[in-house]
């Protein structure tokens, strides 16, 4: 091998190289861009079975079949929009005029009042929680006018989610009406001896898809109703917002249910300040938090189990070990992605390696 083909190599290695940095560069820039795609995707999904039934059963053609489709997520969107956008504004301007000092002394009378209702004096303990307390000067520590703050942010960013919004409701109507386009433009990177296996997986990962998306739906919808069912019984404020945000945050596998049982009850308390707390606040937050820990004993022993089996094909054992390593590997939002991907996964493996003993056992169902 003389000097000049060693060269070559390295000029060869280097351009690879290059190339692909800068390759990641350009997708780490256009980030957004990729961001609205995946999500038109899955609203392409979404709203599939709603093309097909217009198309079968209505009789539409296809251009009118995706307007009204389009038309019926928009005004789903924009039904969402309309009751939280004004709930936002107002908190963000009752929230600018809050007295900081005066929710401080709240934040330390609740604590007291905890203290007083479970008799923590009675434990023998070297130091009391209240005391800790004080010394570390937690309450008064907190930077509370970060409130106020933050939601002027999320005012600002409405703006931005209207763009956001516009952009991906634009591609999700040409994914509607033409379902090959996303293939198309796929197969234009595939070898042509591979293009019937990969389009053959395109439409079982979109079969699959497009049930599990729908079967997250009907999930969100049954812990909504239970969720507000329980919350207007109670009397809380702002019921119906509550109820589909603790719902929403059931699509993050594991921590989300938890972080939507301390919201719900954290609101509880909040929207019964000023009343007494062991007659009224505790007794609701207790109720509240029985209410939210039987939608998810639903959630869990039927929902879950019906779109695993029913939509992914999946072993709910196999799904929970996937949305663990995920959860471990990419964070929170790798659990959330994880049974999908996992599903496209196993299709293309059953695709392409459908003799190998091991994807023949996971794939076995599909």
């Amino acid at each position: 091998m003389d000097a000049k083909t060693i060269s070559n190599g390295i000029l060869r290695a280097l351009a690879t190289i290059l190339g692909i940095a800068l390759l990641l560069y350009f997708l780490y820039e256009i980030q957004a861009i990729i961001a609205y795609i995946v999500i038109a995707v899955v609203i392409s999904l979404i709203g599939r079975p709603i093309v097909r039934f217009l198309r079968k059963k209505c009789k539409f053609n296809d251009n009118l079949a995706v307007v009204t489709t389009m038309l019926i997520m928009i005004v789903f969107i924009v039904g969402l929009l309309s009751l939280f956008i004004p709930l936002i504004i107002e908190q963000g301007k009752n929230l600018s005029l809050l007295n900081i000092d005066n929710l401080k002394t709240s934040l330390q009378d609740v604590y007291r009042e905890l203290s007083d209702y479970f008799s923590v004096s009675r434990y023998k303990v070297e130091q009391s929680i209240e005391e800790s307390l004080e010394k570390s000067e937690f309450i008064s520590n907190l930077d509370l006018s970060a409130i106020p703050n933050m939601f002027k942010y999320i005012v600002g960013g409405i703006g931005s989610v209207s763009v956001a919004l516009f952009t991906i409701i634009f591609i999700s109507f040409f994914f509607l009406k033409d379902a090959r386009l996303f293939q198309n433009g796929l197969l234009t990177f595939v070898p042509p001896q591979n293009e019937q296996s990969v389009i053959n997986s395109l439409e079982s990962i979109k079969n699959l898809l497009s049930r599990y998306f729908i079967g997250l739906l009907l999930q969100i919808a049954i812990l909504f109703i239970i969720y507000t069912a329980v919350l207007i019984i109670f009397g809380i404020d702002d019921a119906i917002v509550i109820a589909f945000l603790c719902a929403l945050l059931n699509l993050v596998p594991y921590i989300g249910p938890l972080i939507g049982a301390v919201l719900m009850v954290s609101l509880t308390m909040s929207s019964n300040m000023g009343t007494d707390f062991s007659t009224v606040i505790l007794p609701k937050a207790i109720y509240v938090l029985i209410g939210f820990i039987f939608g998810q004993l639903i959630d869990n022993f039927f929902s879950q189990p019906l779109i695993f089996s029913n939509s992914v094909k999946s072993h709910p054992l196999e799904i929970f070990l996937v949305i663990v390593i995920s959860g471990m590997v990419f964070g929170v939002f790798g659990m959330v992605l994880a049974v999908p991907t996992y599903t496209a996964i196993k299709v293309v493996l059953k695709e392409f390696l459908s003799e190998n003993k091991i994807v023949k056992k996971l794939t076995r169902n599909l």
